[in-house]
């Protein structure tokens, strides 16, 4: 079993910067993708980011310039840089790992728009 723990979301006005980290722990070995998907009420969980364990990224095309992914291998963390925020960014943004073909989702963390 793999736990993942999402920390830093909150309230930011439009044009602001917020940090998502995301921890995993647990049976570690041998998780490849991790990223970040978001939640708005009424809509469906999207992609918003994914980084490979070797670093390859994908990134949805209306974060793309304002939103960074990156990992600490060593510490089985992803974060996601989100700069440039726009009120329709907010939503419970969802932290996923994938291993063995397995798909293992954190608890969620929000980000809302104070603007």
């Amino acid at each position: 079993q793999v736990q993942l723990v999402e920390s830093g979301g909150g309230s930011v006005q439009a044009g602001g910067s917020l940090r998502l980290s995301c921890a995993a722990s647990g049976s570690v070995f041998g998780i490849n993708d991790m990223g970040w998907y978001r939640q708005d009420p009424g809509k469906q969980r999207e992609l918003v980011a994914t980084m490979t364990r070797s670093g390859s990224t994908t990134l949805e095309d209306s974060v793309k310039g304002r939103f960074t992914i990156s990992r600490d291998n060593a510490k089985n963390t992803v974060y996601l840089q989100m700069n440039s925020l726009k009120p329709e960014d907010k939503a419970v943004y969802y932290c996923i790992a994938n291993l063995a073909f397995r798909s293992y989702w954190g608890q969620g963390t929000q980000v809302t728009d104070s603007s």
